[in-house]
């Protein structure tokens, strides 16, 4: 019985440091990718930016481009880039480096 010891903490410790984190993480990415909302930017596993433009139950449109929309797989999605409802919201990002034309010269 005392030889099966070590055997037992190898495996509980594989367990506590590996499996219970990882189903702890595809747990996670379940519900986010069921809390998806229209208007979410969002980034697919592939590496593709886009923002969600309907939902339907196994699959969303994604709009990846002005006019460009395509289907994928709701487990397709890896993150939310950003909640965004509006995009008339959004800030206005001006160009701020030192040198460009935005602004008093200095002499």
């Amino acid at each position: 019985m005392l030889e099966l010891l070590p055997l037992v903490g190898i495996a509980l410790l594989f367990w506590l440091f590996i499996i219970r984190p990882a189903s702890r993480r595809q747990k996670e990415l379940g519900r986010m990718q069921s809390s998806l909302t229209v208007g979410d930017e969002i980034v697919l596993t592939s590496g593709v930016y886009g923002t969600v433009r309907e939902l339907e139950d196994g699959h969303l449109m994604v709009e990846v481009a002005p006019g460009v929309s395509i289907k994928v797989a709701r487990g397709a999605v890896g993150t939310i880039a950003s909640k965004v409802d509006d995009p008339a919201d959004e800030p206005d990002v001006t160009d701020e480096r030192p040198g460009s034309d935005s602004g008093p010269e200095e002499s």
